[in-house]
């Protein structure tokens, strides 16, 4: 099994995850040595038996600092420690290649995409609860993410999107680096932040987190960031440092202001459609696989977020601390109105809370 570099109908590349099937084998072995004739039945056999799969990221393909890449570089080490090389091909589209998130998250929900690696937020536009993992300053750290998860704050979110919106969430990774404010001018107060037009994700509680720490929140499908900054039509964005390094932002913002206001959890969303044609015994192979490729993907994510920061610095961004209490502050009613307005999430924030000490 290796991974090939292919082009899409759009001439962009793409990672492929093929297996050397038996089929593949015959061919190429015909191609060789003249006069040998395929069986029909041991061509049908081999199609059977390789389940294709669509994988989608908002990324760039970058291998280091993109975390879809990173996790499906992952999966395709484990699907093979796994022994599923025959019987699994993984096609990964990133860039956008495959639309913007909105559309793809829409897509998995209708099957027509198998797989999406992306942060929570997103799938908050499909099902509002799982909103609650945007809510400022909720966790305080990625490993505590991991301690409040394992201890039953993921679940209600996965039940939830599987009977609201027919998705699976296989695995629970990191974003690279929790989500600070990278703008065309320093930003040391919630004073500084007033009035200047600070992309968000197109997802109502991260808007509202920004609005509360004192920006303009303009939510923006990420395809369209770098020429907003350019054109001057946003005065920076929030994100993680390793996003911001590989999509290049840092050319058009050069001060990150760190206000750690989220730790967003990157989900491995799967489509149900797809789960209810897999093969059982497939199916459990290949979640094991994905489960493991998330581990590997949160090692990873915690190392290169330091190195991000630093690589950010080499590039001419003034990266800065700043009054994170005061942010904190100004967005603490945050919660509780989520509560009021959501009373089911209030089991999931208990759970958080009581893992942060």
């Amino acid at each position: 099994m290796t991974a090939a570099g292919n082009k899409n109908i759009l001439g962009r590349d793409t990672m492929t995850l093929v297996p050397v099937s038996r089929r593949t084998f015959i061919k190429s072995s015909t191609a060789l040595t003249a006069g040998l004739v395929l069986s029909p039945a041991i061509i049908g056999r081999a199609e059977a038996a390789t389940l294709k799969l669509k994988c989608s990221s908002s990324l760039p393909n970058d291998p280091k600092f993109a975390n879809g890449r990173v996790y499906y570089d992952n999966l395709v080490k484990q699907i093979k420690a796994n022994g599923l090389g025959e019987q699994v091909e993984v096609a990964f589209f990133p860039d956008n290649q495959l639309g913007q998130e909105i559309d793809v998250i829409n897509s998995v929900k209708l099957g027509v995409i198998d797989l999406m690696i992306s942060g929570s937020s997103i799938s908050a536009n499909l099902v509002p609860l799982v909103g609650t993992y945007d809510l400022g300053f909720l966790f305080a750290s990625f490993p505590q993410q991991t301690k409040a998860f394992d201890a039953g704050a993921a679940k209600p979110i996965e039940d939830a999107l599987l009977k609201g919106s027919n998705i699976r969430i296989i695995a629970w990774a990191y974003n690279f680096g929790s989500r600070s404010v990278l703008a065309r001018k320093p930003v040391k107060t919630p004073e500084d932040l007033a009035g200047l037009k600070i992309r968000t994700l197109p997802n109502p509680v991260i808007t509202e987190c920004l609005r509360l720490m004192g920006a303009a929140a303009t939510p923006l499908a990420f395809g369209e960031i770098y020429t907003a900054l350019q054109a001057g039509v946003l005065d920076g964005l929030e994100h993680d440092p390793p996003t911001i390094l590989a999509s290049k932002f840092y050319e058009t913002a050069k001060f990150y202001a760190l206000t750690q206001h989220n730790f967003s959890p990157l989900a491995v969303y799967f489509s149900d459609m797809t789960f209810n044609r897999m093969d059982p015994k497939l199916r459990e192979g290949f979640f094991d696989a994905a489960k493991k490729a998330a581990i590997d993907t949160r090692s990873h994510g915690l190392a290169v977020e330091k190195e991000a920061l630093a690589a950010l610095t080499e590039k001419g961004v003034t990266v800065a601390e700043c009054d994170r209490e005061a942010f904190k502050k100004r967005v603490a009613p945050q919660i509780e109105n989520f509560i009021k307005a959501r009373p089911e999430s209030k089991a999931v924030i208990d759970i958080i809370r009581s893992t942060q000490a």
